[in-house]
């Protein structure tokens, strides 16, 4: 079985800015310097809002792929050769 199109679009996410949303509505935005394809991840230099709007930074986190609402991907991969594949 292959991996899907926004699998392969985090992977071509890696090394850029990236936003998370988990389930429990924290957000986190970070470099994301690893992803695997159960969309488990590993973000550096990061940035945590708690849902009372605290802030928080931490050098390195984990993000267990099951816990993820959405990921805020950067504008530049709009034009990813992937997009290409889709609409021949």
């Amino acid at each position: 079985m292959s991996i899907g199109i926004p699998i392969k679009l985090l992977h071509e996410a890696e090394n850029h800015v990236v936003t998370v949303e988990l389930k429990t509505s924290e957000l986190y935005r970070g470099y994301l310097m690893e992803v695997e394809d159960t969309m488990n991840m590993r973000l550096d230099d990061v940035y945590i809002t708690r849902r009372n709007g605290k802030q928080y930074k931490m050098d390195q986190v984990f993000i267990r792929g099951s816990q993820v609402r959405f990921v805020i991907l950067p504008d530049m991969l709009q034009h990813s050769p992937m997009f290409k594949k889709v609409q021949e």
